[in-house]
């Protein structure tokens, strides 16, 4: 016997988890930790995202204890929103000021967050005369959304979990469990992702993509503005995983020029025979390490308001936060899935698969080894996203 659409409907509704509005099958909700956060958080959710089966403000409510989700028309909104005092708005704008040059005297009491489209957040912005008047936060993403199942409107546009992880990280950076909230997200578009063409799953649009296989377009055409970077800190504490460490050495190279830069940074601490074996460095090189502002000075005079920054991963990225107070541009490439059939467990196994060169190293140490598998990567993803363009032209 045919089944109807009604019929189809009808059953996928009767499987479906009414905690994250997903099927029985892809719920995720075991895997959304509780988090004890201080901030406060209020997400003002337009009524027309409340359903939609990938909308992330609902995972944001039912890990932060202290949080809020508040649905309805901008107009219903503005009648009864009721805010606290120390409320400040997560909005990005040249006139927001960037959330990690708050002092912690500065920060927000109460951190409202608008769930929406870019259109819907614009409209609530406009309809909603009490956020007009709060002051406005940003962030500087230092990689593109992961959200890979719903279009962005640009580059730096995060969704509602990924832009609350990263608000929450810089307020309250000793807050367990927000890695593991990201974990949640990611295992959702993961899972989405074994099968997209699923009955009620996600459907495919070929033009959401930027360049072929996500491969950021900075890396297309010529190399010149472009400066890969890696940095070393020192190893987590135990008793407080979460807290980023500041970097200790950090070393790039201008791609299309060749100009490099390298400087160590006086540790925090008192270097041991283990943390140089580490760096692969010699136990006297810190006798001329750099202040942390001497160090920014520095790398703020190497780096061009043009440039983009390419680091592997987000731990370096994280790094690079610490080191940088302009928030250049920066590349995060594990996230490009240039080759998502196929998962590789190092870089270096990456690219010698692909029988790809690595150019000794220009930076003694660890550092300068990775960097150098970086540029190679670099190098190999440059190569490949021009020739596809070339062949769409």
């Amino acid at each position: 016997m045919l089944t109807t659409d009604e019929d189809r409907l009808e059953i996928a509704e009767k499987h479906r988890c009414y905690g994250c509005f997903r099927p029985q099958a892809d719920c995720f909700c075991a895997a959304i930790p509780a988090i004890d956060n201080r901030t406060e958080v209020l997400i003002l959710q337009h009524r027309r995202e409340q359903f939609h089966p990938f909308n992330t403000a609902r995972m944001v409510r039912k890990a932060l204890r202290n949080s809020q989700l508040v649905v309805g028309h901008p107009k219903l909104l503005a009648a009864e929103l009721a805010l606290k005092p120390g409320a400040g708005l997560l909005y990005p704008g040249s006139e927001a000021t960037l959330l990690s040059h708050l002092s912690p005297a500065e920060r927000p009491e109460q951190l409202v967050i608008l769930d929406g489209t870019w259109h819907h957040a614009k409209t609530m912005l406009r309809d909603i005369p009490a956020l007009q008047s709060l002051p406005r936060y940003r962030l500087a993403p230092t990689a593109p959304s992961r959200f890979r199942i719903r279009r962005e409107p640009s580059a730096t546009a995060l969704s509602t979990v990924e832009a609350t992880v990263s608000a929450l990280r810089m307020l309250e950076p000793d807050t367990a469990g927000l890695d593991q909230l990201l974990e949640a997200f990611l295992q959702m578009v993961e899972r989405q992702f074994e099968h997209p063409k699923a009955e009620y799953g996600w459907r495919s649009n070929s033009r959401r993509g930027q360049t072929f296989r996500n491969i950021p377009r900075a890396l297309l055409g010529n190399l010149d503005h472009v400066v890969v970077a890696y940095g070393e800190s020192a190893s987590r504490d135990a008793a407080n995983p979460h807290v980023v460490r500041p970097p200790v050495y950090w070393v790039a190279e201008r791609l299309g020029t060749g100009e490099t830069f390298r400087c160590l940074i006086e540790p925090e601490f008192e270097p041991d025979a283990t943390f140089f074996e580490h760096l692969e460095l010699p136990a006297d090189v810190f006798a001329g390490a750099l202040s942390m502002e001497d160090a920014r000075r520095d790398w703020q005079a190497f780096v061009k308001p043009d440039d983009a920054v390419a680091v592997f991963n987000q731990s370096v990225a994280r790094l690079l936060a610490q080191l940088s107070n302009r928030g250049e541009s920066c590349l995060v490439l594990k996230s490009v899935d240039f080759e998502a059939e196929r998962r590789y467990g190092t870089l270096e196994e990456l690219l010698t698969t692909k029988g790809l060169p690595i150019t000794p190293a220009r930076h003694p140490g660890r550092a300068g080894k990775r960097l150098a598998v970086v540029a190679a990567f670099v190098r190999y993803l440059h190569t490949l996203g021009n020739a596809a363009t070339s062949a769409q032209v």
